[in-house]
C-alpha cells in the first residue's frame, strides 16, 4: 500500500501545467512555534500540537527547522530516508523528503548538514523555496519548529509565518528569554500574531499566572498583545514518551499534558485567525525580507 507521502509526492509530480482554479485551492497556514531558551519542551510541544490537529482531521506537516539541533525524527523514533541536508546535497525536491509519522502526520528533518541552508549562494536557496511552495495547497498547516532563542534564521522563520506559538515555562530566565523574542519581533513587526503556552506547571493556577504576567509585561512595556493559549502541567508521562520515543498523545493519551494540548488545540482551530498570505506569501517574505 503506498502510504501518504508517497502519494503526496505523486500527485504533486503528476500535476498539470494548468492554473488552478483559486476556490478550489486548499489555503496552507504556516505555524513557528519557537521559544526563548532551550529545554522548554518546545519540540516535544511541536510535535503533539500537530498529531492533535491530525485528530482534528488536518493534514498537518512538521519542518524540522531547528538548525544544526533537529530532534522531531528522534522523539518519533524514526531514521529519515533523506532530510533538508541530503535535499541540497543531492538535488531533490521537497516531495522526496517528506517522510510520514504516525496518524498520517507528515514532517521534514532538517538533518545535520541544514544550519548551511542560509548560507548557500540565491540560486540554490531560491530553487530551495520554490520546492517548498508545491506544497500550498496540499497540507493544512505547516509547523516550523524553530530553534530557540534570536538567531538570524530564526528571526527570519518567525517573521515570516502566519502565526507563532511562543513556548515558556514559569521559570524566570525562560520568561526573560522569552519577553526578549517579543521585544525582538516586535521591533521588527509589531503586526505578528503571537500566542503564549505556558509548559512544565506546577498548578493550572501557576500556568494562569505566569500567563497572565507575561501578558501584562508585553502590553505595558511594548503595547504588545498577546493571547495566551494555555497551560501544560508538570507531567511524569512526559518523559516517559520521550524514551519510548513515542509521541505523549499516543503513547499517554488521557495523560493530563495529553489533555491539556488537545483544549488548547481546541482554542487555536477556534480563534478563526484571518488568512493572511499563507505558503507562498511566507516563502516570498523570506526570500526578499
Amino acid at each position: 500500500m503506498v502510504d501518504q507521502a508517497n502519494q503526496l509526492r505523486e500527485k504533486m509530480i503528476g500535476k498539470k501545467a494548468e492554473k488552478p482554479d483559486r476556490k478550489s485551492v486548499k489555503k496552507t497556514r504556516v505555524l513557528a512555534i519557537t521559544s526563548g531558551k532551550g529545554g522548554v519542551g518546545k519540540s516535544n510541544f511541536a510535535l503533539n500540537f500537530g498529531l492533535s490537529l491530525v485528530e482534528q482531521n488536518k493534514k498537518v506537516l512538521i519542518f524540522d527547522v531547528d538548525l544544526g539541533f533537529a530532534n522531531i525524527d528522534v522523539l518519533l523514533g524514526r531514521t529519515p530516508r533523506e532530510t533538508i541536508a541530503t535535499m541540497i546535497e543531492k538535488d531533490l525536491a521537497a516531495q522526496d523528503i517528506i517522510e510520514e509519522g504516525p496518524n498520517g502526520l507528515l514532517f521534514i528533518s532538517g538533518g545535520n548538514g541544514f544550519n548551511d541552508l542560509f548560507q548557500m549562494d540565491d540560486l540554490k536557496l531560491q530553487k530551495f523555496f520554490r520546492e517548498l511552495a508545491a506544497l500550498q495547497g496540499e497540507v493544512d498547516y505547516i509547523i516550523l519548529d524553530t530553534g530557540a532563542g534570536l538567531s538570524y534564521e530564526n528571526l527570519r522563520f518567525i517573521l515570516a509565518a502566519d502565526d507563532v506559538i511562543l513556548v515558556t515555562t514559569p521559570e524566570p530566565t525562560s520568561i526573560t528569554d522569552a519577553y526578549s523574542v517579543v521585544k525582538m519581533v516586535h521591533g521588527k513587526d509589531p503586526n505578528v500574531h503571537m500566542k503564549l503556552v505556558v509548559n512544565q506547571c506546577t498548578s493550572i493556577r501557576e500556568g494562569q499566572q505566569t500567563a497572565d504576567n507575561f501578558k501584562q509585561a508585553a502590553k505595558q512595556f511594548l503595547g504588545k498583545e498577546i493571547g495566551a493559549l494555555g497551560s501544560i502541567p508538570s507531567d511524569s508521562h512526559i518523559p516517559e514518551a520521550v524514551k519510548k520515543q513515542k509521541p505523549l498523545l499516543l503513547a499517554y493519551p488521557k495523560s493530563e499534558a495529553a489533555v491539556a494540548i488537545r483544549q488548547m488545540t481546541g482554542e487555536f482551530l477556534e480563534l478563526r485567525m484571518p488568512y493572511k498570505l499563507g505558503l507562498k506569501g511566507f516563502i516570498m517574505k523570506i526570500l526578499f525580507k
